[in-house]
């Protein structure tokens, strides 16, 4: 990989996110995760999210999230590294994903989702669910980085409406809930869940 005038390519960031993304399989391995969910079949889209099948399959209702993980590290990163190339941008923001998804499976960040929230029956993520979740912070970050501003602020808004619609969840609501969480929040979500 070159590193030439024009920084690191976004071809070769992709290789190298890809590297990234493999170690953190091999960490989320060794801290026990389960390769894919413990009920032994892969879904396409598993779309209940009071169940200990949620973020064990291929996507689920968090994975609008995590593309808008990738708007937000794109919007970050344009502010603070404007001048360094996006491949460069992208390869940072793989790696920040990478620590948040070993960080996310931590019996530590479980038991906080568990007391926290809603999400009484979340066990973490398998293997599979994480390596999703990173390729759909790449796609938000290459989407943000294709789209004018307004379409990736429309495209965030969107995603909070429609998961916040069908699920009563969405980013936003999850760190709220994560650092400080309300009680109005646990509770107007407990009403969809119970439906």
């Amino acid at each position: 990989m070159t590193l030439g005038r024009e920084g690191l390519t976004l071809r070769n960031s992709l290789v190298l996110s890809i590297g990234i993304a493999a170690i953190g399989a091999a960490v989320l391995y060794w801290m026990g995760r389960n390769p894919i969910c413990s009920c032994g079949t892969i879904k396409l889209w598993h779309g209940e999210t009071i169940s200990a099948e949620n973020s064990q399959h291929i996507l689920d209702w968090y994975s609008p999230s995590h593309v808008l993980h990738g708007v937000s590290f794109y919007a970050f990163f344009w502010l603070i590294l404007k001048n360094q190339s996006i491949g460069l941008r992208l390869a940072l923001s793989t790696f920040i994903e990478v620590l948040w998804e070993i960080a996310e499976n931590t019996d530590t960040v479980i038991e906080r989702y568990r007391e926290a929230t809603i999400a009484l029956d979340y066990y973490g993520d398998s293997v599979l669910n994480s390596m999703t979740d990173i390729a759909c912070m790449v796609t938000g970050f290459l989407l943000a980085s294709r789209l004018p501003v307004w379409a990736s602020i429309a495209l965030f808004i969107a995603a909070e409406i429609i998961v916040g619609y069908f699920v009563r969840d969405g980013l936003v609501l999850n760190v709220i809930m994560l650092i400080a969480p309300q009680d109005w929040i646990r509770e107007w979500q407990a009403v969809a869940w119970q439906r």
